[in-house]
């Protein structure tokens, strides 16, 4: 197994340590923001309008993530964050979700491009496929802190998962034994699948560049992303569930931005009326 802590030292009698978690969800944010930048010079904006708002993006994402993730934990039953409320800000210890970032950043991304007069649909359709391959390079942090994982399998690409990260039942060695007990990488499996969108959604804006209305690649996001993690929560027992169901709030989200994207995109080009989509406009404001 990899050591989740790159390297720790103290300084002035505090702990300070980088972790590939860290370093893992920087690098996809870096990544992700050159595919976007990259994608708003192709549509013909200027790319450095990323680079500017990506601080703030940052910044939100990662307040936004924390949020989400305690609300999610506590709408599930838990009492983890309101026996302490100070818990919120040990971010440290873990507990982030990717919906909170991505609304959090879309909120600052649209008051920023408003007050500059940029055209938010093109920085949506360009963000787009770099949010599918940094969320994907984050989940490799998810392998090396030995979390996300699925039930036991029997399938050869099954990975072990030391006891201590285990959770009920399976922290049962009688009956799970560590030596031989493998489990589902449900974070490769979401990896796989960003990676594959992400090609996807790049081989369309080039192939059908004129035929694509803005918001329309974004709009496509929302179903690949939306359908990848509702399928990927079959396998997630860890996220908290509805009360009275077996249905998780992440996976009732990530259902819904499949149909939203899916309707979306067809009211887009007329096939279904919204009364608030339109068919316009056919092309970007630069």
């Amino acid at each position: 197994m990899i050591d989740p802590v790159i390297f720790s030292t103290q300084i002035f009698g505090i702990n300070i340590a980088l972790h590939w978690y860290g370093v893992l969800a920087m690098l996809g944010v870096m990544v992700g923001a050159n595919i976007a930048a990259r994608g708003i010079q192709q549509r013909g904006g200027d790319g450095e309008k990323m680079w500017d708002v990506l601080v703030w993006l940052a910044i939100a994402g990662v307040v936004g993530a924390r949020l989400w993730y305690v609300i999610n934990h506590i709408l599930g039953g838990g009492r983890y964050f309101l026996e302490d409320p100070t818990r919120i800000l040990r971010i440290t210890e873990g507990g982030l979700h990717i919906y909170g970032a991505i609304i959090a950043g879309g909120i600052v991304a649209y008051l920023y491009f408003r007050k500059i007069g940029f055209d938010f649909l093109l920085f949506l359709d360009s963000v787009a496929p770099g949010l599918l391959v940094g969320q994907a390079i984050g989940r490799i942090a998810n392998f090396i802190n030995q979390e996300l994982y699925g039930p036991p399998t029997d399938l050869p690409w099954g990975i072990p998962i030391s006891a201590s990260h285990r959770q009920a039942p399976w922290n049962d060695l009688a009956a799970y034994p560590e030596e031989s007990t493998r489990f589902h990488p449900t974070f490769a499996y979401e990896l796989i699948w960003n990676l594959i969108g992400a090609g996807a959604l790049l081989w369309l804006s080039k192939r059908f560049a004129k035929q694509l209305k803005p918001g329309v690649i974004f709009g496509l996001w929302l179903v690949w992303a939306g359908l990848g993690r509702f399928w990927v929560e079959i396998f997630r027992p860890d996220q908290p569930r509805i009360p009275g169901t077996d249905l998780s709030y992440s996976r009732l989200i990530a259902g819904l931005m499949a149909v939203a994207g899916m309707l979306y995109v067809l009211a887009r080009y007329g096939k279904i009326k919204l009364p608030f989509v339109s068919t316009k406009p056919e092309k970007y404001k630069r």
